[in-house]
C-alpha cells in the first residue's frame, strides 16, 4: 500500500500518566518541583489523597498501551469501548491536544476535530466571529471560510442567531454550529467524539448523513467515537475496539460490536456508589450509597423473571416530592425502557434507609442490560431536577426462558417482545 493512500498511521503509540500528578510538563511546573525538592519541601505539583497523604509519583497508568493501526483515505472508522478504554485519549493525541509518551502518529491532510461541545469557541464572540476563528484554527484562509459561510449557517439552522454571542447559545446550538464548521471546511480528516448525543434526533441524522457523504463522496476520512451502536452501524464501514488502553479488535463493524458487548457481560451482585463522582447533579440531597441484586447468584436470570434489588440511600438534605427513575439501557446503548417509582421517597435528613425494588423483565428480550439510576424532584411545571444520578448503576444478563424460542434479533425487531398474536380465519 502506497503511503499516499494512508490518511492516518498510529505506530506503537502509548500514553502514560503519573497518578496524582498535576500539570503536563510545563517549564514553570518543573521549576516549582525542582525548587521544592532543593529546599526539602513538599512538591506543589502532587495531589493529596482523601486522607491528606501525598500520593506516590511511582504509580503509572497507561491510557493507551502500544496501539498500532492504519486508516486509508476515505474510510469511516468507528472507535468503541467501555468508559476509560482510551477512546478520547486517542482522539486527543490525533488532534495534538496532548503528545504520546511513546510511538509516532502521522497523517496526511488537515484535521478538523470536535472533541466536546463548543471546542474552540469563545463565549464572548458571536457565532459569525467564532466560525471565522474556528476556521482559522483549522488552517483555513479567510477566503475559504467566506466561500463556505452561508452553507455552514444554513446547515446549522442558525440564521437568526449567527450574530448573537455564543455564551447565550444552548448546548444544542453549540453542537449545531461547531459540527457545521468542522464538517464544511476543507479538512481531509474529521475526528468526532460522541458530540452528537447533545443534538436532537433530526439533527443527529443530518450530521450522520453529512459524515457519510464526506467519506463516500468527498473522500474525507472520518473517525467517530460513540456509545450508540446504531450510529456506528449506520456510519462506519470498519470498527476498532479498545479495552483498558489496548486495541483488541480492528475489522468488521458487527463483529466489533459483538466483542464489545461480550466484554460487558460480567455480572456483579453488589455495587458501592460512595466513591463515584457525580458531575451531572446539582445536589446530593438524596444519595445512593450501595445496591445489591437479591436474585440467587448460582442461577441465571431468565426473561420473565423478577429482578429484586435492595438499594441503600441516605438523606443529606430535605427530601420532599422526590422519586426514583430507572433507565434500562440495551446492549447497543439505546434506552430500552424507563421505570418510575409510584411513590415519593419518605426519609428524614441524616437518615439512611434500605429501599426494596422489583423489576419485571416480562416482554424484555435476552441480552445484557445496564441500569442508569436517578433520584429527582419534580416541580409544578413537570421539570425534573436531579439530586443524584449513577450511570451504569448495575448490569444484568437475561437468558431465554425456553431454548426452543426463536433467536431474537434486537437490531431488527427491537428490545421489547410483545405477546404473539393469534391468527383466525373467517
Amino acid at each position: 500500500m502506497s503511503s499516499n493512500e494512508i490518511a492516518i498511521r498510529i505506530d506503537h503509540v502509548s500514553k502514560e500518566y503519573r497518578l496524582g500528578s498535576i500539570g503536563g510538563g510545563t517549564l514553570r511546573g518543573d521549576l516549582q518541583s525542582w525548587w521544592a525538592k532543593v529546599r526539602g519541601k513538599e512538591d506543589p505539583n502532587v495531589l493529596l489523597d482523601n486522607v491528606g497523604k501525598v500520593k506516590g509519583n511511582k504509580d503509572r497508568f497507561f491510557a493507551l498501551d502500544d496501539v498500532s493501526f492504519e486508516i486509508k483515505k476515505g474510510e469511516a472508522v468507528g472507535i468503541i469501548g467501555h468508559n476509560g478504554a482510551g477512546k478520547s485519549t486517542l482522539l486527543k493525541l490525533l488532534s495534538r491536544v496532548t503528545a504520546p509518551s511513546q510511538g509516532t502518529i502521522s497523517y496526511n491532510g488537515r484535521i478538523a476535530s470536535m472533541l466536546e461541545v463548543g471546542t474552540g469557541f469563545h463565549p464572548e464572540l458571536t457565532g459569525r466571529e467564532n466560525v471565522y476563528m474556528n476556521g482559522a484554527i483549522l488552517g483555513m484562509t479567510k477566503e475559504e471560510i467566506s466561500r463556505k459561510f452561508d452553507e455552514i449557517v444554513s446547515f446549522a439552522e442558525m440564521e437568526r442567531f449567527i450574530d448573537t454571542p455564543v455564551k447565550r447559545y444552548s448546548s444544542g446550538m453549540y453542537v449545531k454550529l461547531a459540527f457545521a464548521v468542522a464538517a464544511h471546511l476543507n479538512s481531509e480528516i474529521m475526528v468526532m467524539d460522541e458530540v452528537l448525543a447533545v443534538g436532537d434526533m433530526k439533527f443527529q441524522q443530518k450530521c450522520l448523513g453529512k459524515m457519510g457523504d464526506a467519506a463516500n463522496n468527498e473522500g474525507r476520512t472520518v473517525l467517530y467515537v460513540s456509545h450508540n451502536m446504531n450510529t456506528i452501524r449506520q456510519l462506519c464501514t470498519r470498527c476498532i475496539v479498545l479495552d483498558h488502553g489496548k486495541l483488541i479488535y480492528d475489522g468488521d463493524v458487527d463483529t466489533a460490536i459483538a466483542i464489545y458487548a461480550d466484554a460487558q457481560k460480567k455480572m456483579e451482585y453488589h455495587y458501592d456508589y460512595r466513591a463515584i463522582v457525580r458531575p451531572k447533579v446539582r445536589t446530593l440531597a438524596l444519595e445512593f450509597l450501595e445496591m445489591d441484586i437479591l436474585n440467587r447468584a448460582d442461577e441465571p436470570i431468565k426473561v420473565e423473571d423478577i429482578v429484586r434489588l435492595k438499594l441503600r440511600v441516605k438523606a443529606n438534605g430535605v427530601c420532599t416530592n422526590m422519586r426514583l427513575r430507572f433507565e434500562i439501557i440495551a446492549p447497543d446503548n439505546t434506552v430500552a425502557g424507563t421505570m418510575f417509582s409510584r411513590d415519593c421517597v419518605d426519609i428524614q435528613k441524616g437518615e439512611e434507609k434500605d429501599i426494596y425494588l422489583a423489576i419485571d423483565t416480562k416482554n424484555m428480550t435476552p441480552g445484557n442490560y445496564r441500569f442508569d439510576m436517578l433520584a429527582f424532584e419534580q416541580n409544578d411545571f413537570g421539570v425534573q431536577d436531579f439530586v443524584d444520578r449513577i450511570e451504569g448503576a448495575a448490569q444484568i444478563e437475561l437468558i431465554k426462558t425456553n431454548e426452543n424460542d426463536l433467536e431474537w434479533l434486537p437490531q431488527f425487531w427491537g428490545h421489547t417482545k410483545f405477546n404473539d398474536f393469534e391468527i383466525t380465519y373467517e
